[in-house]
Protein backbone atom coordinates (compact mmCIF):
# COMPACT_ATOMS: atom_id res chain seq x y z
CA UNK A 1 0.00 0.00 0.00
CA UNK A 2 1.77 3.08 -1.18
CA UNK A 3 1.67 6.31 1.16
CA UNK A 4 0.99 9.70 1.07
CA UNK A 5 3.39 13.23 2.30
CA UNK A 6 3.35 16.74 0.99
CA UNK A 7 5.94 18.03 -0.87
CA UNK A 8 6.61 21.17 -2.69
CA UNK A 9 6.22 20.17 -6.46
CA UNK A 10 9.64 21.73 -8.75
CA UNK A 11 7.60 20.63 -11.44
CA UNK A 12 4.38 22.20 -11.00
CA UNK A 13 5.13 24.85 -8.26
CA UNK A 14 2.21 23.80 -5.95
CA UNK A 15 2.37 22.34 -2.41
CA UNK A 16 0.59 18.60 -2.87
CA UNK A 17 0.93 15.43 -1.64
CA UNK A 18 2.96 13.34 -2.85
CA UNK A 19 2.42 9.45 -2.77
CA UNK A 20 5.24 7.40 -2.38
CA UNK A 21 5.27 3.69 -4.56
CA UNK A 22 7.06 0.78 -4.09
CA UNK A 23 9.97 -0.20 -6.97
CA UNK A 24 10.21 -3.57 -7.63
CA UNK A 25 12.89 -5.53 -9.39
CA UNK A 26 12.09 -9.38 -10.23
CA UNK A 27 9.77 -9.41 -6.48
CA UNK A 28 12.29 -7.97 -4.66
CA UNK A 29 11.52 -4.35 -3.54
CA UNK A 30 14.62 -2.19 -4.39
CA UNK A 31 13.54 1.19 -3.17
CA UNK A 32 10.59 3.54 -3.56
CA UNK A 33 9.53 6.77 -5.90
CA UNK A 34 7.78 9.54 -5.44
CA UNK A 35 4.43 10.69 -7.52
CA UNK A 36 3.32 14.43 -7.09
CA UNK A 37 -0.76 14.40 -6.85
CA UNK A 38 -1.29 17.20 -8.56
CA UNK A 39 0.76 16.94 -11.85
CA UNK A 40 2.26 13.46 -11.67
CA UNK A 41 5.89 14.26 -11.90
CA UNK A 42 7.43 11.24 -10.85
CA UNK A 43 10.81 11.87 -8.21
CA UNK A 44 13.45 9.02 -8.67
CA UNK A 45 13.95 8.53 -4.89
CA UNK A 46 12.32 9.67 -1.53
CA UNK A 47 16.04 11.73 -1.44
CA UNK A 48 15.32 14.23 -4.35
CA UNK A 49 11.88 14.46 -3.19
CA UNK A 50 11.02 18.22 -1.91
CA UNK A 51 9.07 17.31 0.90
CA UNK A 52 7.53 20.03 2.80
CA UNK A 53 8.63 20.53 6.36
CA UNK A 54 6.19 21.32 9.00
CA UNK A 55 7.11 24.10 11.64
CA UNK A 56 4.98 22.22 14.27
CA UNK A 57 2.06 20.10 14.82
CA UNK A 58 -1.05 21.86 14.94
CA UNK A 59 -2.79 22.02 17.73
CA UNK A 60 -6.53 21.71 17.19
CA UNK A 61 -7.45 21.11 20.97
CA UNK A 62 -6.42 22.41 24.71
CA UNK A 63 -6.12 21.79 27.62
CA UNK A 64 -9.80 23.23 28.84
CA UNK A 65 -11.28 20.56 26.11
CA UNK A 66 -10.26 17.82 27.90
CA UNK A 67 -13.26 16.27 29.82
CA UNK A 68 -12.66 16.65 33.16
CA UNK A 69 -12.08 13.47 35.46
CA UNK A 70 -15.51 11.21 36.37
CA UNK A 71 -15.64 10.23 39.68
CA UNK A 72 -18.43 7.24 40.28
CA UNK A 73 -16.99 6.24 43.41
CA UNK A 74 -16.08 8.05 46.50
CA UNK A 75 -12.32 6.72 47.61
CA UNK A 76 -13.98 4.75 51.14
CA UNK A 77 -16.35 2.96 48.46
CA UNK A 78 -14.18 2.31 46.04
CA UNK A 79 -11.92 0.57 48.19
CA UNK A 80 -14.70 -2.08 49.90
CA UNK A 81 -15.80 -3.05 46.56
CA UNK A 82 -14.77 -6.45 45.55
CA UNK A 83 -11.84 -5.75 43.44
CA UNK A 84 -9.91 -4.24 46.55
CA UNK A 85 -11.28 -7.67 48.43
CA UNK A 86 -8.92 -10.50 49.82
CA UNK A 87 -11.56 -13.40 48.80
CA UNK A 88 -12.35 -11.58 45.41
CA UNK A 89 -11.31 -14.45 42.78
CA UNK A 90 -10.70 -13.38 38.92
CA UNK A 91 -9.94 -16.51 36.45
CA UNK A 92 -10.60 -16.75 32.60
CA UNK A 93 -13.96 -17.85 33.06
CA UNK A 94 -15.86 -15.68 35.88
CA UNK A 95 -15.27 -13.71 38.85
CA UNK A 96 -16.19 -15.06 42.51
CA UNK A 97 -15.84 -14.50 45.77
CA UNK A 98 -13.80 -16.90 47.55
CA UNK A 99 -16.20 -17.01 50.68
CA UNK A 100 -19.59 -17.97 49.59
CA UNK A 101 -18.48 -19.10 46.36
CA UNK A 102 -20.90 -16.74 44.30
CA UNK A 103 -20.10 -14.95 40.96
CA UNK A 104 -19.51 -11.38 41.41
CA UNK A 105 -18.82 -8.06 39.70
CA UNK A 106 -15.44 -6.06 40.52
CA UNK A 107 -18.00 -3.24 41.56
CA UNK A 108 -19.98 -5.14 43.63
CA UNK A 109 -20.25 -4.23 47.54
CA UNK A 110 -19.79 -6.87 50.29
CA UNK A 111 -20.67 -6.89 53.66
CA UNK A 112 -17.42 -9.44 53.86
CA UNK A 113 -14.87 -7.06 52.66
CA UNK A 114 -11.44 -7.75 53.74
CA UNK A 115 -9.01 -5.62 52.51
CA UNK A 116 -6.19 -7.22 50.23
CA UNK A 117 -2.27 -6.67 51.73
CA UNK A 118 -1.31 -4.32 49.19
CA UNK A 119 -4.00 -2.09 50.41
CA UNK A 120 -3.40 -2.21 54.39
CA UNK A 121 0.22 -1.80 53.34
CA UNK A 122 -0.97 1.63 51.76
CA UNK A 123 -3.24 2.65 54.60
CA UNK A 124 -0.57 1.86 57.52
Amino acid sequence: MASSREINCTACGKTALARLEPLYEDFRKVGEEAICTACGHRYASPEETPFAKASSRPRVFTDADKPREIKVFSDDERRKSCAWCAHFVINPFNQRCGLTNKEVEATDLCFNFAPRKEQQEESE
